[in-house]
Order: C-alpha cells, then sequence, then structure tokens
C-alpha cells in the first residue's frame, strides 16, 4: 500500500506588497539604513502575506504572551479554512478523516489547532492527531513523512496543515543585519493536504525520503523563543552550506530508485531566499522552468517557513505541466542546518 497526496488547499491573511511594507513601516523601524532598503528591495519577493499589518499596528514590543494569544485568535480561522478547503477538493467530508497532523514552529496552546480544528469541523471524537513543533522552514517533509506512513501502514485517511504566522515575531529595531533579513523575507501562509491510501489514487504519490544535517553547522541558523517573541538567526552562509550538500542528498533519495536527477522533470525548491533557489538550481543544473514555480512562489508570497514548499507544490500541480509518471523531488532546509527532501511521483 502506498499514501498518495491526492488534494491540497492554501489560505492567506491579508496581503501588502514589499514597497508598502518598507515605505510603510521598516524604513523607520531601521531608521533609514541604507543597507536595510537593498536587503529588501533584493529579495525578490513582490508581496507577501501577515495576520499582522505593521502600517497598523506594531507588535515588535509584545511580550510572547501577546504574541502567543494573537496566534491562537488568527491561526485557528485560518488553519480550519485551509483543511476544510482540501478536505472539500478531495471529495471528502470531515467524517471520513482518520489523522490529522499540525505542523507549525511561530505559536503554541494547548488545546491546539489540531484539537480545535478537528472540533470545529466535527471529525470524528476517535480522530487521531499529531503535532510537529518548531523544526523550521523544512518540517513539512518530515510531517510528510510521517503522516505518509501512517496512511501507509494502517490504511487510513489524513490530512496534513502547515501553519506559519511570522508576522508575529517582529523583533524591536536592530542594527543585525540577519533580523533585517528575516523581516525582508518571512511571511504567513497555511496550507492543508489530504493524504490517502491505496495505489489507485490520483495525485503525487508519496515514494521515499531522504535526510541530511550537517550538525557542525548548527549555529547558522537558529529561531530562538526571547521574552520578545521568536528570533530568527541566519547567517549569510547559509546558501554556500546547502551547496555543499544538496548534490549529495538528492543522489541519496534518487539512487535506491535507479534516478539521478536529470530523470526528475519536476523540482519543489523551498525558495528561502533568491540566493536559495540559484544554488540549487546551479548545483544540480535545473532548467528556469523547473525552478519558476519556487521563485514564482517567493515573488508571491515571500518566504513562509514550513508551508512553502507545499505551496510551490500546489502550483506546480496547477500548472499542469507534469503527466502521470513524472518524478518529483520536493527540498527544503533548516536550522540543523538540515536538507529534508521527499520523492513523488505523479499518478
Amino acid at each position: 500500500m502506498t499514501a498518495t497526496l491526492t488534494a491540497s488547499h492554501s489560505t492567506f491573511p491579508q496581503r501588502r506588497t514589499q514597497q508598502e511594507l518598507w515605505d510603510g513601516y521598516f524604513d523607520a523601524h531601521y531608521d533609514g539604513s541604507e543597507l536595510a532598503r537593498k536587503v529588501f528591495a533584493g529579495t525578490g519577493i513582490a508581496t507577501r502575506h501577515g495576520v499582522t499589518d505593521p502600517l497598523v499596528e506594531d507588535v515588535s514590543g509584545w511580550s510572547t504572551q501577546q504574541r502567543m494569544e494573537r496566534f491562537a485568535a488568527d491561526a485557528l480561522p485560518l488553519g480550519t479554512e485551509a483543511v476544510r478547503g482540501a478536505i472539500t477538493a478531495a471529495g471528502l467530508t470531515p467524517a471520513e478523516i482518520d489523522l490529522l497532523t499540525v505542523v507549525s514552529c511561530t505559536g503554541y496552546a494547548t488545546p491546539g489547532l489540531d484539537i480545535l480544528i478537528a472540533r470545529d469541523l466535527e471529525m470524528p471524537v476517535g480522530v487521531q492527531r499529531l503535532h510537529v513543533g518548531h523544526m523550521g522552514c523544512y518540517a513539512a517533509i518530515p510531517g510528510l513523512a510521517t503522516t505518509a506512513d501512517a496512511v501507509t501502514a494502517r490504511g487510513r485517511t489524513a490530512v496534513m496543515l502547515c501553519l506559519e504566522l511570522t508576522s508575529l515575531h517582529v523583533q524591536p529595531p536592530t542594527d543585525d543585519a540577519e533580523q533585517v533579513v528575516a523581516h525582508a523575507l518571512f511571511a504567513d501562509a497555511a496550507n492543508a493536504v489530504v493524504l490517502r491510501p491505496g495505489e489507485e489514487q490520483r495525485g503525487l504519490r508519496v515514494l521515499d525520503i531522504a535526510a541530511r544535517t550537517d550538525s557542525a553547522r548548527s549555529a547558522l541558523m537558529t529561531w530562538d523563543v526571547t521574552d520578545l517573541g521568536f528570533r530568527m538567526g541566519l547567517s549569510p552562509r547559509v546558501p554556500a552550506i546547502l551547496r555543499k550538500h544538496v548534490e549529495a542528498t538528492v543522489e541519496d533519495l534518487l539512487a535506491p530508485h535507479g534516478l539521478t536527477a536529470a530523470d526528475v522533470p519536476g523540482w519543489a525548491v523551498h525558495p528561502g531566499g533568491p540566493r536559495i533557489v540559484e544554488v540549487v538550481q546551479k548545483k544540480l543544473a535545473l532548467s528556469d522552468e523547473q525552478v519558476a514555480e519556487s521563485q514564482g512562489v517567493l515573488r508571491d508570497c515571500g518566504n513562509c517557513s514550513s508551508p512553502t514548499v507545499m505551496l510551490v507544490l500546489e502550483r506546480m500541480v496547477a500548472g499542469g505541466r507534469l503527466e502521470r509518471g513524472d518524478k518529483v523531488v520536493a527540498m527544503a532546509f533548516g536550522p540543523g542546518l538540515t536538507l529534508y527532501m521527499a520523492l513523488l511521483e505523479v499518478t
């Protein structure tokens, strides 16, 4: 038995252009810094979404408690809409869901989203739940792996929700360049996918998973809980470390199936930033078409942490350029320093 992603649905809060965010808030936040202006202009991002609008409310001085309270208020409707949309797109009802997986690293409460979404959508009282927390931008892939394993081993139908509200974690003004980059890149989104068992399902079948962690470089990307929300650490050395490992990790994923990168037409590359996509494209000799969806998600949505690679997959499937039997590699990167990849097949 196998597990197949049969439906996907994404939801977003309010949208602002990158220029609006700079002109209306971050220009003053960084005291007119020319470096900060160049960072914002060089991201390749046109628009981003956020549950908080910095032009209306400044959350940079909020306590972690205030941010968690806001997460609880805003994440539930956004996540519920995504899960409902995916279930409907799959031709199912909430009563047919056996497992709900929630992936998030930007807010916590108990009872959590897994409990409250199951309640509000009237899933069975016996629905099983899993929370994947604080893994960061790559968390969708281990979440997918674990959920797919449950679907495959036990013949259950599952939903996986990836939801991040990074806009809640704007930090106080600082000269730290890593904070400038984080504030220029990150945004909010939710994506839900349905996974179903059986060889007859149409969608993206999960074939395999590969991971690689360079623990000697663990300090290069961090996500620290502070008294003023969560603070991102993001070294400019990250793309170089990914360049070092991405080819070998792809080989780990593909070689057991007798495949090489040249055999794979579909590439869902987590667009952590413009340099990330460029490094992967060059190292793997991918065409502009093969990274178009990744660049498009970065342009239209920014880096939404864990949902981002799922947004790329959703856009790729909707584009219609893949055919049955085509292989797809989905890859994401995050703290560790970690690379996580999934091999999928169009069915």
